[in-house]
């Protein structure tokens, strides 16, 4: 297949665009040309700002399937619909969308979502998952049985510009979590993103899918261990620390069902994997082992 990629030179497109060339699609990355310049050599590029509207690079082209890693605000959406043609437009959302004063125990890809934002482009912690609702309700209104979403979780692995999961894969010796040691955690590989993401592609899947794992959830306490902490001790919660929940009622967003992605056939590395060879990789880039507070 023939596939552009909105994006893909960071973290998860980084991961979906090595996912196509491995499984010998011809991918094609738009981007604004300012990062990952080096990564995929021979691989076809084309330059183009999003959020100035330019896709002059690609205005009129035809794909089999576009990727859109990079769709923040609705905009994006409809501009890249009204630029390309393609057979199947496959959107990275979020599992933001979803509401958590609605939701259950193993939400599901019906499970109601927060209302859509459109009042303003300013991507922030409160408008970011209904912005992304009003970017998938354009998406399946512009493309109909053409759209697939895959909403991700918590994305780990190597390349991860957050510190979410690789501050925890530092963990060594006697670790102070600050937070509730049995709230649970999700976070999915992101190379187990990446095949779902092409299998979707492969089988062109309408739909949305869920990208959390594992499952079952693992508590806050066991991904510390598994990350490399030998003792894990509770102490007084912090806000904004990595994969701590404010307070219990927003545990089911971490406890969601990724049973459709799975019966696709996406992957589940397991935790110990995935913090290993995230820890691998920080090590690589020169992070140091360091105590956590």
């Amino acid at each position: 297949m023939d596939v552009l990629v909105l994006g893909g030179t960071s973290f998860v497109g980084r991961w979906i665009v090595q996912d196509l060339l491995d499984r010998g699609h011809t991918p094609t990355l738009f981007s604004r040309g300012k990062t990952g310049t080096d990564l995929f050599p021979g691989t076809a590029r084309a330059t183009g700002d999003r959020d100035a509207g330019d896709y002059e690079s690609i205005a009129g082209a035809s794909w089999d399937a576009v990727v859109d890693v990079s769709g923040y605000v609705p905009r994006h959406v409809q501009e890249a619909a009204a630029a390309v043609t393609t057979g199947r437009y496959l959107f990275i959302s979020t599992g933001s969308v979803y509401d958590p004063a609605a939701g259950t125990d193993g939400m599901n890809e019906d499970s109601p979502r927060l209302p859509p934002y459109r009042d303003s482009e300013v991507v922030d912690g409160d408008t970011y998952g209904p912005l992304k609702v009003a970017c998938e309700d354009d998406l399946r209104s512009l493309h109909g049985d053409r759209a697939t979403i895959v909403r991700p979780g918590i994305v780990a692995g190597p390349y991860d510009p957050t510190e979410r999961f690789t501050y925890w894969t530092r963990a060594r010796g006697t670790v102070e979590v600050p937070g509730r040691l049995d709230q649970p955690v999700q976070v999915v590989d992101a190379r187990d993103l990446a095949r779902l993401v092409v299998l979707l592609l492969e089988t062109d899947k309408p739909g949305t899918f869920n990208a959390v794992g594992p499952q079952p959830a693992v508590t806050l306490g066991e991904l510390v261990t598994v990350c490399g902490a030998d003792e894990v001790i509770q102490v007084a919660e912090r806000p904004g620390f990595p994969l701590v929940l404010p307070d219990p009622s927003w545990d089911v967003m971490f406890r969601r069902s990724s049973a459709a992605a799975l019966a696709i056939g996406m992957p589940a590395t397991p935790l110990a994997t995935t913090a290993a060879d995230t820890r691998t990789w920080d090590i690589a880039r020169g992070e140091p082992e360091i105590p956590l507070p």
